[in-house]
C-alpha cells in the first residue's frame, strides 16, 4: 500500500471541503446528504469520512477555515470588511445561507453549540482584537462598552447573512454597512 504524504492528504481534505461548501449551499445542512456530498465530492462516504468522522465535523472544518480566513480580514480591515467582501464575492460565502439551520442547531443541541462556538473564537477573538486595537488609537467611540460594539456588530452580521441568504436585493447594502461603520466609530 503507497505511503500518501501529508501534504497529498491536505489537498485531499482541501479539495473535499470546497465542493462540500457548494453542497451546503445548495442544499443547506439538513438537506446535503451523504449521498449529496458523495455526488458532490466524487469522493465516497469511506473517504469523506475518512478525513473529517461525520457530516458535522466536515461542515465545522469548513465553519473554521471560513472563520480563519475572516479573521485575517477582520485583523487588517475590520468585521465590516467581512460583510463588504460577501457582496463582492457571494460564490466565496453562499455557503452561510445554512446559518439559519445552524441557528437552530445551537438553539437546540448543546454538543453542535459547544463545537461550533470553539470553532468561531478564532473569528470573535479577531474582532476583540480590532476594536481594542481601533479604541486604543481613539478611533472608536468611547461611550459605548467595547463588549457591547462586539455584538452590534456580530448582531448585523447575522442579519446581514441573513439577508444575503433570503435572495433580497442587495443594492443598498453597502450603504447599511457604512451606517453600520459609522455607528461604531468615534465622530
Amino acid at each position: 500500500m503507497p505511503v500518501v504524504s501529508d501534504e497529498e492528504l491536505a489537498r485531499r481534505r482541501h479539495d473535499i471541503m470546497e465542493k462540500a461548501r457548494g453542497c451546503f449551499a445548495e442544499y443547506g445542512y439538513e438537506g446535503a446528504t451523504v449521498r449529496r456530498l458523495e455526488k458532490a465530492t466524487g469522493k465516497s462516504r469511506g473517504a469523506i469520512f475518512h478525513h473529517f468522522g461525520d457530516k458535522e465535523n466536515l461542515f465545522l472544518s469548513i465553519a473554521h477555515e471560513d472563520a480563519e480566513r475572516q479573521a485575517a480580514v477582520v485583523a487588517e480591515a475590520g468585521l465590516v470588511e467581512v460583510m463588504r467582501d460577501m457582496l463582492k464575492r457571494p460564490e466565496r460565502h453562499e455557503w452561510l445561507a445554512t446559518r439559519l439551520e445552524i441557528s437552530r442547531k445551537l438553539r437546540t443541541e448543546p454538543d453542535f453549540r459547544a463545537r461550533w462556538k470553539e470553532h468561531q473564537q478564532t473569528l470573535d477573538q479577531a474582532v476583540r482584537d480590532r476594536l481594542a486595537r481601533n479604541a486604543e488609537e481613539d478611533r472608536m467611540r468611547d461611550d459605548v462598552d467595547l463588549s457591547v460594539l462586539q455584538m452590534f456588530l456580530e448582531t448585523v452580521m447575522d442579519g446581514f447573512i441573513t439577508r444575503l441568504a433570503s435572495g433580497e436585493p442587495t443594492d443598498r447594502l453597502d450603504a447599511v454597512l457604512d451606517v453600520t461603520e459609522d455607528a461604531v466609530r468615534k465622530h
